[in-house]
């Protein structure tokens, strides 16, 4: 009877989902009850499909596919500090039949906040979240009275960075924020994708913030400065809301 390393080479080309790997053949076995254990072994019974290249080809996702190597790997869950897709990560190792995985990935997900920040530095789930935003109000032609809608140009976050990402998700722009990566240190150059401040409060409130202070400025005309004042330049203002989780 026919070894697997008759029948595959010591170091097997993947390409999963359009993403390329290299790896030990007996990394992918290293789980003999996992599809990847039996898909790679003499006696598999599951047809293999390859691409162009003579690559392995399997149609699954190809990035998370990486964290899935990294286990096999060191047999042991390491993820990203900002990691988002533990949900899509959980069904591609019970597709791949990797029980451990799943285990570690599900008791990652029970240390529910401390694990988006650091398990290990420390930092304490609780702290502080300031919201601001600069804004007017949209009024009618010709200046007239009858006020329309508030008008935000943009919703401004601060705070520690894995708790902004806790609560915001999705909703949060990290584009001007030169500094990545580390979820302990503190950024001020976050804002939402959205201007829908109510839903921003809305997301705190869920995450168990409270609103502590608040404050307004209002921008008043240079007198002399020869520019005609609009109605909305007259009712410009910048607000902050600071909310803590105790």
């Amino acid at each position: 009877m026919s070894s697997d390393s008759d029948t595959f080479p010591a170091v097997v080309e993947l390409n999963v989902g359009g993403q390329f790997y290299s790896t030990a053949l007996s990394t992918l076995v290293k789980v003999p009850e996992s599809l990847l254990g039996q898909m790679f072994t003499a006696s598999s019974k599951t047809p293999l499909l390859r691409d162009t290249r003579g690559r392995y080809f399997i149609d699954r996702d190809g990035m998370l596919f990486r964290y899935i190597l990294d286990y096999l790997r060191n047999m042991r869950l390491v993820l990203p500090d900002d990691f988002q897709e533990k949900e899509r990560l959980r069904e591609e190792a019970e597709y791949y039949n990797l029980a451990g995985l799943v285990k570690s990935i599900a008791e990652s997900h029970h240390k529910g906040v401390a694990n988006s920040i650091d398990a290990h530095d420390g930092f304490s789930r609780n702290g502080y979240i300031t919201v601001g935003y600069r804004g007017t109000f949209a009024f009618g032609r010709d200046g007239l009275a009858d006020v329309q809608f508030r008008k935000l140009n943009r919703i401004l976050v601060s705070g520690r960075v894995g708790l902004c990402r806790e609560v915001f998700k999705d909703t949060l722009n990290e584009s001007r924020d030169p500094d990545r990566g580390m979820s302990d240190r503190y950024t001020s150059r976050y804002f939402l994708k959205h201007t829908f401040l109510e839903q921003s409060f809305d997301l705190l409130q869920r995450a168990g913030y409270r609103m502590a202070s608040c404050c307004a400025s209002g921008v008043s005309n240079v007198a002399g400065s020869g520019e005609i004042e609009s109605e909305e330049m007259r009712w410009n203002h910048y607000n902050e809301f600071v909310f803590v989780r105790e």
